[in-house]
């Protein structure tokens, strides 16, 4: 809890804050000292001074001073820990709280056996890759207090939706994969261990394509439909492989594709017996030809997608032979 303040009054300068509220201070002399009307009362002559080398106020006419919690105590009337949750709230935007939650999540999976025994039912097995892609677990109930500890208010939890209006986890009883935008983490999704409502995220914007800027580098994309299709062709070598979480692509994701005019996108979705998997495809495949993007459909066995042709006992050079037979459209 110490470490974490320390780097709180680091990122936030007491001389920032106040600047952000609109106090209006005069270098005092040369050194680092500031100098204006005091914030926490009424009076005519300036005599509030904070020396911003070491983030410190000192008011002569009240007589209070201290650190940026100890002014935010005095100016919004809150106790300490009511302070702390203040500043990381007005601080850090969503993403930092996501990512809070999703280390904490990490963490939780190797303490979980049920967790890894369905990573390992899934076909996920390699630690580098699990750790990489930042796999985590969510138990459930234990998520809350973890994140107050941290100086996060219950509604400020809510607000993303990591916690419901009855302050129970959003997230229970599932495998968690963060998803990442512009090097920020702007969403989580989960995937349900007992197949119960098996899919998951928080409201709001799912990003742009999975690990975008990993694959973007490759002039040839595999585009799938599901994390776990991404995962096992990670992990046997196909890191040239995305997904959109499911089979309708947004305005955001279709521009990524079209970043590189030369690219090639094999469509490699789930080869359903209701044919749910190719319309989908097929959908997909005139909107990107009218993008102007080079299209190739990866004919995958029927009832297979590629995470359960993995699990069936195929190999990388099957799936290589796969994207080599795959016609071009």
């Amino acid at each position: 809890m110490r470490e974490d303040l320390e780097r709180l009054k680091q990122r936030f300068p007491l001389l920032d804050y106040l600047h952000r509220h609109h106090w209006k201070g005069q270098r005092a002399g040369r050194g680092p000292e500031f100098v204006g009307l005091c914030p926490l009362h009424e009076e005519t002559h300036a005599s509030f001074y904070v020396n911003a080398q070491k983030s410190l106020f000192f008011c002569h006419g009240c007589g209070r001073g201290g650190d940026l919690i100890r002014f935010v105590e005095l100016s919004c009337h809150l106790s300490f820990r009511d302070s702390v949750a203040y500043l990381i709230e007005e601080l850090a935007p969503t993403s930092q709280l996501l990512a809070h939650t999703a280390a904490f999540y990490q963490l939780e999976l190797h303490r979980h056996r049920e967790s890894m025994d369905y990573l390992a039912q899934r076909g996920v097995h390699n630690a580098q890759l699990i750790e990489e892609l930042g796999i985590g677990y969510a138990l459930g109930g234990n998520l809350r207090p973890h994140l107050q500890a941290l100086g996060y208010s219950l509604e400020r939890l809510r607000q993303p939706g990591l916690i419901n209006p009855q302050g129970r986890d959003a997230f229970r009883q599932r495998v968690i994969f963060p998803l990442r935008y512009q090097g920020q983490i702007v969403n989580l999704y989960g995937r349900s261990l007992r197949n119960t409502f098996p899919h998951r995220l928080l409201p709001g914007s799912k990003g742009g394509l999975f690990a975008w800027d990993s694959v973007r580098q490759f002039r040839n994309v595999i585009l799938v439909e599901g994390l776990f299709d991404v995962a096992v062709l990670w992990q046997v070598g196909f890191r040239n492989t995305t997904c959109a979480l499911g089979t309708h692509l947004t305005a955001t994701q279709l521009a990524q594709l079209r970043e590189n005019a030369d690219r090639c996108v094999y469509i490699a979705f789930d080869h359903d017996a209701n044919q749910a998997g190719q319309n989908a495809a097929d959908s997909l495949l005139s909107l990107l030809d009218k993008a102007g993007l080079h299209l190739r459909l990866v004919g995958l066995p029927e009832g297979h997608d590629p995470n359960s042709l993995f699990r069936a006992g195929a190999t990388a050079r099957d799936f290589a032979h796969l994207l080599e037979e795959a016609p071009s459209l």
